[in-house]
C-alpha cells in the first residue's frame, strides 16, 4: 500500500505519541496484564487507522472530454440546480459528494483543461453535509476551462473533522483529467458545478470512486 505524502508528518507524530502512551502504561503497571495488552492492541489499531487514511490507491487514468468524473471517493448527497455567485455567475448543476473518514481522501481533477480561477476561503467547520457548508466552511474553489470552452467548477470543503485542505491547483496551470488535484484530511465534501444542460449519470445515495466513476455527461458544444 502506497502512502500519500500529505500523511508522512501525521503518521510519524501519531506513531511517536502512541509509543509514549504505551511506555507510560508499561511503567505504571507493575507487571503486564490484560489492561496493558488491551491498550497495546487499541493503540496499534488506532495507528494503523491513521496510516490507512492516507493510503494512495493505484488507479487507471481515464480521459473522456465528454464526461465529468468524480473528484473523490464517497457518496452523492446533492444533485440540484444552483446559482453560482462566486465566479461564473450563472445557473449550474451541482453534484456534491460526501467523504466519510473511511474513504480514500485524495482528490482528482474531474475534467481536463486550464485552471482559470483558484481561491482559498477560510471559514467555519460545519458538518460537511450541512447545506451551508458550501458557502460558509473553509474551502477552495477551482474553475477549469476546457478546450471546448466549457467551464467546470469544483470546491474542496472542510467538515467538522477536516481541518486541513491541500490543493495543488494554480491559475494558468494545464491539468489532465483525473490527475491528482489535492487532499483533504479527515472527513469532508466536494461540490462539482457543471453546465445545467449536462446529463446526470448518478443519483442521490450512489457510491462513487474518485477518477473512475463518471458523474455527468457534458452537453454538446
Amino acid at each position: 500500500m502506497r502512502i500519500n505524502k500529505e500523511g508522512y508528518t501525521i503518521i510519524g507524530i501519531s506513531g511517536v505519541v502512541c509509543l509514549l502512551i504505551w511506555w507510560v502504561f508499561y511503567q505504571l503497571l507493575a507487571s503486564p496484564h490484560a489492561l496493558l495488552w488491551g491498550g497495546s492492541l487499541f493503540l496499534l489499531f488506532f495507528w494503523f487507522f491513521i496510516v490507512a487514511f492516507f493510503r494512495e490507491p493505484r488507479r487507471v487514468r481515464i480521459h473522456d472530454a465528454d464526461l465529468v468524473f468524480s473528484p473523490c471517493d464517497g457518496r452523492v448527497v446533492v444533485t440540484e440546480a444552483v446559482k453560482e455567485t462566486e465566479y461564473l455567475g450563472e445557473e449550474m448543476m451541482q453534484i456534491s459528494i460526501f467523504m466519510s473518514v473511511t474513504n480514500v481522501h485524495m482528490n482528482w481533477v474531474p475534467v481536463g483543461g486550464e485552471v482559470e480561477y483558484y481561491k482559498y476561503h477560510p471559514g467555519r467547520f460545519l458538518v460537511a453535509w450541512h447545506p451551508k457548508s458550501s458557502t460558509e466552511n473553509e474551502r477552495t474553489t477551482t474553475v477549469i476551462r476546457m478546450a471546448s470552452g466549457r467551464k467546470v467548477l469544483f470546491r474542496q470543503i472542510a467538515g467538522i473533522l477536516a481541518r486541513r485542505i491541500v490543493s495543488y491547483m494554480k491559475v494558468g496551470q494545464t491539468v489532465e483529467q483525473n490527475s491528482v488535484s489535492g487532499f483533504i484530511k479527515f472527513g469532508s465534501r466536494i461540490d462539482v458545478l457543471i453546465p445545467k444542460e449536462s446529463e446526470l449519470l448518478v443519483e442521490l445515495g450512489d457510491p462513487v470512486v474518485g477518477s473512475q466513476t463518471p458523474i455527468a455527461r457534458l452537453p454538446k458544444a
